[in-house]
């Protein structure tokens, strides 16, 4: 059961030890510095009391394996030691031993109820901040998605995805013509502004996390229950 860290009162601590610890990241808060978010990242507050992350991977983004986005919600594994470092990147790249479960509200419901969708995603060449499919240089990327619920024009959708390329879940989102409810970059804002309850940001949560122990090989499984505006949303 996650704990509370009476010192990081923002941040759930999932699991620790020598190696790892494991996060439940908040609406809101960026991974590691960035530019315009230079205060209050994960990373840093971590720091605190884990010191010797500094020389975990690069000087900017100290421990992070993986990255949300700062609006995305929930599980997330950064690395205490290089050698737990390299061992989960290599885990993470290959995507073969890790499973990434998210869960998004969505305007309106894909169809059919269960699917997979796999293209290319890449930036855009006119819009540095965008992904797009099918672009010159795209890396391939593969969802899977599971229409759980439906009320009215939303619904709350599983995806798990085998890549993890950039926005590769509200790309493909969107894609499929049902963008996730208040994604500013490619979500449907006029929606967004009639909803009853206006979304603050993009409800999009990040469920579970599965890899292997990078010391042990051990399979670990990390969930984070969906926060509220997840999880009644639609």
């Amino acid at each position: 059961m996650a704990k509370r860290a009476a010192e990081y009162p923002s941040v759930d601590i999932l699991f620790e030890d020598d190696s790892i610890v494991v996060v439940s990241k908040p609406a809101g808060m960026i991974v590691h510095p960035a530019p315009g978010h230079e205060q209050g990242a994960l990373s840093d507050i971590l720091l605190k009391d884990r010191p010797g992350m500094a020389s975990v991977g690069s000087r900017e983004r100290p421990g992070v394996v993986h990255r949300l986005d700062i609006e995305t919600s929930g599980v997330m594994v950064f690395a205490k030691t290089p050698k737990a470092y390299a061992k989960l990147r290599d885990a993470f790249e290959s995507h073969q031993k890790v499973k990434k479960t998210y869960l998004a509200v969505l305007h309106g419901a894909i169809k059919p109820s269960e699917g997979t969708l796999e293209t290319t995603i890449g930036r855009k060449p006119w819009d540095a901040k965008r992904m797009a499919v099918d672009v010159p240089d795209g890396k391939r990327a593969v969802t899977h998605w599971t229409v759980l619920e439906k009320h009215g024009p939303l619904a709350l959708v599983e995806f798990v995805i085998e890549t993890g390329r950039t926005h590769q879940i509200r790309v493909h989102a969107a894609h499929l013509g049902h963008p996730i409810v208040g994604d500013a970059l490619y979500g449907d804002a006029e929606k967004d502004r009639h909803m009853k309850s206006p979304p603050k940001r993009q409800l999009l949560h990040a469920v579970q996390l599965e890899f292997p122990h990078p010391v042990t090989g051990r399979m670990l499984s990390f969930a984070a229950p969906p926060p509220p505006d997840v999880l009644y949303a639609h």
